[in-house]
């Protein structure tokens, strides 16, 4: 079995492969100051909650864009699992050709997401909206050519900044509104969250599909995607998208 990582800013997302079938998901809250036993006796117990044997676990991929916990996950799975992880890094066979000016700032999670589009959509333009801390779009097209993409503050983001930044004004859940124009605070701000970001989701596909001047598919992702899932924005929303890219370069990589 293969069990994949997408580490991220706010939550580990983990995916246990079975050949290509996704048999098991877990999430858990990035702590970037835990140790390598921390981390190695975490991810053996919620393997064994999962009624998944530890040595039934060969292989690990990891894509991360925080540094600072790559070196105690990799100890963590050569101490306890015996296993030298794969780490989704320059130089790893990806079957893209970046065409950013700088390929090495590109996050691995994004790259991650490029590389399943580019085997689930063949021959087709692709644009991918992740809902994580960060909102990232990216571009890639028929020709498996990532050709960039734009980055801008998470929901969870907008909102930690308007409640820290202001005197007034406090969190809220981070939910669709009824109404655009809310009646009191709460709603005031969820309606600025929610329409805000979708209001410039759609500049940016709009954008995207005058930059082809072709029929683009437009795939979300991310723990926010589903909360869009009415709005005609997406072709499709592949929630594990990250874990399949993640599984796919593995294979690119081992064969």
């Amino acid at each position: 079995m293969l069990l994949c990582l997408d580490i991220g800013n706010s939550h580990i997302h983990g995916g246990i492969f079975d050949g290509e079938t996704l048999c098991q998901q877990f999430r858990y809250s990035t702590q970037s100051n835990s140790t390598s036993d921390q981390m190695g006796v975490f991810f053996r117990s919620v393997i064994r909650e999962n009624n998944i044997e530890i040595d039934e676990i060969k292989h690990v991929a990891i894509a991360s864009v925080v540094p600072s916990m790559d070196y105690s996950i990799g100890s963590a799975f050569i101490k306890y699992f015996n296993v030298e992880p794969f780490f989704l890094q320059p130089g790893a066979k990806t079957g893209l050709k970046i065409k950013t000016r700088n390929p090495l700032e590109i996050g691995a999670d994004r790259i991650a997401n490029a590389i399943a589009v580019m085997e689930l959509f063949e021959n087709k333009n692709v644009a991918v909206v992740d809902f994580g801390t960060a909102t990232t779009v990216e571009l890639i097209n028929k020709d498996r050519e990532y050709l960039g993409g734009s980055i801008m503050p998470g929901l969870k983001i907008a909102m930690e900044v308007l409640s820290t930044h202001t005197a007034k004004l406090f969190p809220v859940n981070i939910v669709k509104p009824k109404t655009m124009i809310g009646n009191d605070t709460v709603t005031n701000i969820q309606a600025g969250l929610y329409y805000g970001h979708l209001g410039a989701i759609n500049t940016f596909i709009d954008n995207i599909r005058q930059l082809t001047n072709d029929d683009v598919t437009i795939v979300g992702t991310g723990g926010f995607a589903s909360m869009y899932q009415e709005e005609d924005l997406f072709t499709t929303i592949i929630p594990d998208l990250a874990l399949q890219g993640l599984r796919i370069a593995w294979q690119k990589n081992h064969k």
